[in-house]
């Protein structure tokens, strides 16, 4: 048995989870995990192989609630958890249920960050600083030392403009190493030319509002790579702020001028993070993580040696620290005497600590935050916002009910309110990330409406009337592949810079295409031309998902999420494909997904939980009785063309195998050995075989064809990055599917803000 210490960024089967930023990755996509159910994934996977008991969870994450609202609570949270990681309790890959004792995680751990980072340099570093003269002549690029070289004694600053730093792109899917080094030096040319146009338009944007009111957020800077943690100078004109790159010597702790283009790189240590500013303005102080210790450093602001000014014990998650206006002390949070997590002020002139905070043994110190006159500490304790003494003393509790904060509280200017990051349970039934402001003295916090959603890890300048904060933006497009032709390319169909798009299928004439996206702020349902223009809205439910059209094409018919959590209910309607109003076929306490035309067009396939594990019934398209067809689990069923089977993915998590059996009944198997795709909705049926995507040579993701004539696998073409969904056009020459964009974080600003 071992335990994951001293690393923010851990790896397991095709995921990767940031225990610092409370983000999931899978292959490079983010996947939506925020709250309780994020919070029992950091505690299993820093202890692999060990048993997590119930109550070690509710010591953890239910301090307060009853012990039925917490039994209800995680069992809710761990399904969640489970339906992100597509893992079954029944047949579980990551984690495993000890009935009435808890739960263990049960696949590999590995930390993430010094592994991504030696791969890409192996693939890439080389062909990077020998291609840079070349790709960039006009560009001057300073090195900066390996994060091991920079101790106490050296730190030398770079100045790079903004045109070399947004050339640099960093690779989405490590795992392709030689395709990365391709679209790294492809993106470098392009950004050379736009970088500068782009960064000076966004300053014409920012400077045309001032005086104005709030304006939309901007991104402060227009670097490829991930950015957060911002923090002002006292004077409100520059930011701080940590970059995570895996371009070797990029990540650590880099400076920006608003409005300016030019940034300056102050360390360069993979887990440099959290900077504040030195009430003089002179220097920065930031966290970093080694040895499975968090240290305190100091650094100048024009650049210089690091200073440590204090070693403290890991709280894993949780490096936050603040500087107190006075410029006397630094507050952080470290593990106490009785270890759970407090808060600490180290002075800086007799560089003693001392434990300001007490929490119980159930509770969470972490993330203080002087106010404006360094009289009051604001923090987060477990779930709630807290306010006390800056010496120690009295606690308020200012949030009326728990919340789960994301990043430091932020003190507004004249210390009346506080600005923090939490879940918004938005109309749709759709969790977000959005700002809240409470009042200092306590009441109802209101959310600032004009900061957006997805945004995180607020800071507020002293002057200036300016607010910056993180944000996560990614996209999925619908991309089409010709198969049978030299070099199979892939061409957009449906493009968007942030939204989801998904769930597609090409009508049965080969003229429409249907889709699930969520360009509107909900997901609902889409149609197109078959290249994907001319797009109209069908639904407004928010939450509609997997359209199919009927073999007539005349109708459409796809689920509803009627719950915060798609497994507790999830409906069936049907939808004229020319519009009009859904209407309902399957609505009940069950949960009812990814429906399916039959071949003849009377019946419709689907998944349901009503029997306590997933198989597949179906239900007349007239309505009726549901009709269970399979027993041995099943999920995502589609007809053969000729009407004679029924395939199915085993299970709803990664890597099913595709059985079928008679659509008059029989029995189950399993079709092929070598037919396992990447998730259960990435394969489709044709009359000659089933299209998939699965995992080709060294894991890149491959279209292939399971020929039934042949009864044997053949391996049509490689893609960039792996779809979930996929289907093809009805004379099976070409693969439709989407395509996850690369994920990114960056600092935002939002001008006037007040």
């Amino acid at each position: 048995m071992m335990e994951i210490n001293g690393s923010q960024r851990l790896r397991f089967g095709a995921y990767e989870a940031d225990l610092h930023t409370h983000e999931l990755w899978k292959h490079g996509t983010r996947v939506k995990l925020i709250g309780q159910p994020f919070e029992i994934l950091a505690v299993l996977v820093k202890r692999p192989g060990q048993l997590v008991t119930r109550d070690e969870l509710r010591a953890q994450l239910w301090p307060g609630d009853t012990f039925v609202d917490f039994n209800h609570g995680l069992n809710a949270a761990v399904n969640k958890l489970r339906d992100a990681l597509c893992d079954s309790a029944d047949d579980p890959r990551y984690i495993e249920t000890l009935p009435r004792r808890g739960y263990r995680f049960i696949a590999e751990v590995e930390k993430a960050i010094a592994s991504r980072a030696d791969e890409f340099a192996k693939a890439a570093g080389r062909a990077l600083s020998e291609s840079a003269a070349q790709v960039a002549p006009d560009t001057t690029v300073l090195p900066v030392r390996a994060a091991a070289d920079l101790a106490e004694a050296e730190s030398v600053p770079v100045l790079v403009s903004a045109q070399t730093q947004s050339s640099r792109r960093t690779l989405p899917w490590l795992r392709y190493s030689i395709l990365g080094v391709v679209l790294i030096l492809g993106l470098w040319g392009l950004w050379s030319h736009v970088g500068p146009r782009v960064a000076g338009h966004l300053h014409g944007v920012m400077t045309a509002t001032e005086g104005a009111g709030p304006s939309t957020l901007t991104p402060l800077t227009s670097l490829a790579d991930r950015t957060g943690n911002p923090a002002f100078s006292p004077d409100g004109r520059q930011v701080a702020f940590r970059r995570q790159s895996f371009v070797p010597g990029n990540s650590g702790i880099w400076v920006k001028q608003v409005g300016e283009e030019g940034l300056l790189q102050l360390t360069n240590g993979d887990t440099d993070c959290c900077p504040v500013w030195s009430p003089d303005g002179h220097s920065v102080a930031f966290s970093r993580l080694s040895d499975k210790q968090r240290t305190i450093y100091e650094v100048p602001v024009k650049g210089g040696a690091v200073r440590v000014l204090s070693v403290a014990g890991m709280v894993s998650g949780h490096a936050e620290i603040d500087w107190s206006p006075d410029g006397d002390k630094i507050a952080f949070a470290a593990k106490g005497a009785q270890n759970p997590s407090a808060i600490f002020l180290l002075s800086l002139d007799s560089r003693t600590v001392r434990q300001i905070t007490g929490p119980h043994a159930k509770d969470e110190d972490w993330g203080p935050a002087f106010s404006p006159d360094g009289s009051r500490i604001a923090f987060v304790r477990s779930s709630n916002i807290m306010v006390m003494p800056a010496e120690g003393g009295e606690l308020q509790r200012l949030t009326p009910e728990s919340v789960s904060v994301l990043g430091s509280p932020a003190w507004a200017p004249d210390g009346q309110s506080i600005v923090f990051a939490s879940i918004i349970f938005a109309s749709g039934h759709q969790d977000r990330v959005g700002l809240w402001r409470i009042p200092a003295s306590g009441g109802s916090p209101s959310p600032i409406r004009e900061a957006g959603q997805l945004v995180w890890n607020p800071a507020i300048a002293k002057r200036g009337f300016r607010l910056a904060c993180e944000m996560s933006s990614s996209g999925r497009t619908i991309d089409q592949m010709d198969l049978y032709v030299p070099e199979p390319k892939a061409r957009g169909l449906v493009t968007s810079p942030s939204g989801e798009n998904g769930g597609l299928q090409i009508s049965p004439d080969g003229r429409k295409m249907a889709f699930e996206s969520d360009r509107t702020g909900g997901l609902d349902i889409w149609t197109s031309d078959r290249n994907g223009q001319n797009p109209i809205q069908l639904t407004a439910t928010g939450t509609a998902g997997a359209p199919r059209w009927s073999p007539d094409g005349k109708e459409i018919v796809f689920d509803v999420g009627l719950g915060r959590d798609w497994r507790e209910s999830r409906a069936i309607f049907l939808i004229n494909a020319d519009g009009g109003a859904p209407r309902p076929l399957l609505q009940d306490a069950f949960s009812n997904p990814v429906p399916r035309w039959s071949r003849d067009g009377k019946w419709i396939y689907f998944a349901s939980n009503r029997t306590g594990d997933w198989q597949i019934w179906k239900i007349q398209k007239s309505g009726g009785s549901p009709v269970q067809v399979t027993r041995q689990g099943g999920f995502a069923a589609e007809e053969s063309p000729d009407g004679e089977y029924i395939y199915y993915a085993k299970h709803n998590y990664e890597s099913p195998e595709i059985w079928r059996m008679p659509v008059a009944g029989g029995y189950e198997t399993p079709v092929y050995p070598g037919i396992r795709p990447l998730d259960w909705a990435a394969w489709t049926v044709l009359e000659n075989g089933i299209l998939f995507v699965g995992s080709g040579a060294n894991g890149v993701p491959t279209v292939s064809l399971y020929d039934f004539s042949a009864q044997g696998v053949k391996h049509l073409a490689v893609l960039d990055k792996p779809p979930f969904w996929l289907t093809a056009t009805p004379d099976g020459k070409s693969v439709i599917f989407d395509l996850p964009g690369q994920e990114e974080s960056h600092v935002m600003l939002l001008e006037n803000f007040r």
